[in-house]
């Protein structure tokens, strides 16, 4: 299992947020979920400007294999898109939780954050998720 970085919170379906400067969180994937989907093909990204709900699906990945919602782990506004994923998909692959994140949202509650898991949770579900 891959190192999971300790600024991180997730949603049980994959997604990380990390908080950064402004109540801006920047979003991806985890490297359990590019592991599982394989290589990263297209990604569906918002339109900046798009308003988000934490838990709603607003983005997509697509793989060889399927393709995958990707949730908000915050409501707010989407202020920033990874252009970069248009043409490479398999950044995403690549570097999960650097260069292959996907959206950042100006978040609407700060609370939204507390409801998500930390690294440690995030870890245990990745655990119980492979009995």
């Amino acid at each position: 299992m891959s190192e999971i970085p300790g600024d991180l919170k997730f949603l049980k379906s994959h997604e990380w947020a990390r908080l950064e400067d402004g109540g801006v969180v920047r979003v991806g994937i985890s490297d359990h979920a590019q592991g599982q989907l394989g290589d990263l093909v297209y990604v569906e990204l918002p339109a900046v400007g798009d308003a988000v709900q934490s838990g709603n699906a607003c983005a997509v990945v697509e793989s060889v294999k399927a393709a995958s919602d990707i949730y908000s782990p915050v409501s707010g506004t989407v202020v920033e898109v990874n252009e970069i994923l248009a043409d490479k998909p398999e950044t995403i692959n690549e570097d999960a939780y650097g260069e292959g994140w996907i959206f950042a949202v100006k978040m609407a509650n700060p609370e939204d954050m507390e409801a998500l898991l930390d690294p440690d949770a995030y870890a245990e579900l990745l655990e119980e998720d492979a009995h």
